[in-house]
């Protein structure tokens, strides 16, 4: 597969950020990584191998972004409030260096975001919470509740990067044209999370797929299965 690095310091961050790039066109997808995972997790893994076809055609184009989950959420040294604004500056990173790189590139104004485990939770609080720029979210057995993360604490930074409690509330018309898969399985530890959530946006008349699969677990196994059959139907 094609594939390039980049490296660049990230004023949002304060810090130097990596990504690697899969494929060389196509419809763009930002994967992000599980917890406290690295840029590279998903090709050490086999996730962008399992849709290297997709890649090599020129159907998709894949952005792996590096995470700042231990310096935030998982960041136990530091005070509650401390964390969820490192995770707002990793938003930012997101919105306003990220995207706008791979629409330069690619020439979407709309993005595929997709992430497993806690991955799946950076996908979706960024699609919900800037819907205008996702086309697509996958999420592969997602977390969407990240109270636990945060001893308590409880403030407007932790509900509006909480989709199970902002989501209810928005009434942004771009959440409708939103397509949704939430890929789970029976033994997931994270299957609560997504039927609960899937509750959440059938309330609000939001067109999502709930997918339960049989007989696997949270783990890469699944998400390798996942990626390619949600990719495909792009």
């Amino acid at each position: 597969m094609n594939e390039q690095h980049r490296k660049w310091y990230s004023p949002n961050l304060g810090a130097e950020i990596d990504l690697l790039i899969f494929g060389h066109a196509g419809i763009p997808v930002v994967l992000f990584p599980t917890s406290m995972g690295r840029y590279y997790e998903s090709k050490d893994f086999g996730l962008t191998a399992a849709a290297s076809w997709l890649i090599n055609e020129g159907k998709v184009r894949i952005y792996c972004p590096d995470s700042v989950d231990a310096n935030s959420f998982y960041n136990h040294s530091l005070p509650p409030e401390q964390r969820i604004i490192h995770h707002i500056s990793y938003d930012r990173f997101v919105l306003n260096e990220l995207v706008p790189l791979v629409q330069h590139e690619t020439g979407f104004t709309k993005i595929v975001m997709a992430g497993c485990s806690f991955g799946g939770y950076h996908a979706a609080n960024f699609t919900f919470r800037h819907p205008w720029l996702a086309s697509h979210l996958f999420s592969m057995s997602g977390v969407f509740d990240i109270r636990d993360q945060l001893d308590g604490f409880y403030n407007d930074n932790v509900y509006f990067n909480n989709p199970m409690d902002f989501v209810p509330n928005d009434q942004n018309p771009e959440l409708w044209n939103l397509r949704v898969v939430l890929g789970t399985s029976d033994r997931d530890i994270c299957r609560w999370q997504n039927e609960n959530f899937s509750k959440i946006l059938s309330a609000k008349g939001i067109g999502h797929w709930l997918d339960v699969r049989p007989d696997a677990d949270h783990d890469w196994p699944l998400w390798r299965a996942m990626f390619p059959d949600y990719l495909s139907q792009l």
